[in-house]
């Protein structure tokens, strides 16, 4: 084993209140794309850009687009769990883990086991009316075709957090409660570049801060340990115990 990932295992063992904070490269190890990689979404080519697609003004403006979009590159339902998901499930049914703050949208975290989980950017799985608020499941989005409507009429959106729009406070909330309290902050498959859910991190007032990511970040020189390695990679050898 790794000599850091050896430190990695000590400080969990000797932690009670861990967080684990993730991004974009948590779920690419499942076979999801991210958004910023040479091969994310962002680098691919459409009629309009990703980052404006996925904007609330392009989602009120075509919405037909947007759906389009979102059915091809954005419902992945078929991925599964990998080995960062199961260990920091098993993490948190051992009583070692208190909360996943996650930027990602695919609810794999949930589907491995994990119970404690701040979603800052929402869920696929979740859709609402927005006239009415009925709610719908991801596979009515996922076969239907064109914009999905209500039996009220109303139009059908993810509750997935748009360009343009705010993040929920009630979550930030939470996440910035966990993290506060956490004596081992975790970060692991992201670049800390989006705002302002890379932030959060701000509120850490443990001893020892990890950073786990395939390639460096502007934040590696701030943390306690840096292993730029992948996340599954490196979470798969840790012992719960």
């Amino acid at each position: 084993m790794d000599e850091k990932i050896k430190t990695l295992q000590q400080w969990i063992d000797e932690s009670s209140a861990v967080v684990f904070f993730g991004g974009a490269g948590v779920s690419t190890e499942s076979g999801i794309p991210d958004f910023r990689s040479v091969d994310g979404l962002y680098n691919q080519k459409y009629a309009w850009p990703p980052e404006q697609i996925l904007s609330r003004t392009f989602f009120d403006a075509k919405p037909e687009e947007f759906y389009r979009f979102y059915r091809e590159k954005m419902l992945c339902l078929a991925a599964q769990p990998n080995a960062a998901h199961k260990k920091l499930a098993e993490l948190e049914a051992a009583g070692k883990l208190r909360s996943v703050v996650t930027q990602n949208i695919d609810g794999l975290h949930q589907l491995a086991g994990s119970q404690r989980v701040w979603e800052l950017h929402g869920s696929v799985h979740r859709n609402y009316c927005m006239k009415c608020r009925k709610p719908y499941a991801v596979e009515d989005i996922k076969d239907g075709q064109g914009v999905p409507k209500c039996s009220c009429g109303g139009t059908v959106k993810p509750d997935v957090v748009l360009y343009e729009e705010g993040l929920d406070s009630a979550t930030i909330e939470g996440a910035v409660s966990d993290i506060r309290a956490a004596d081992l902050l975790i970060i692991g498959g992201t670049s800390l570049a989006v705002y302002p859910a890379a932030g959060l991190i701000n509120y850490f007032r443990g001893n020892r801060l990890v950073l786990i990511n395939k390639s460096p970040t502007s934040y590696d020189d701030r943390a306690d340990l840096a292993i730029n390695l992948p996340i599954g990679e490196v979470l798969g050898q840790i012992a719960v115990r």
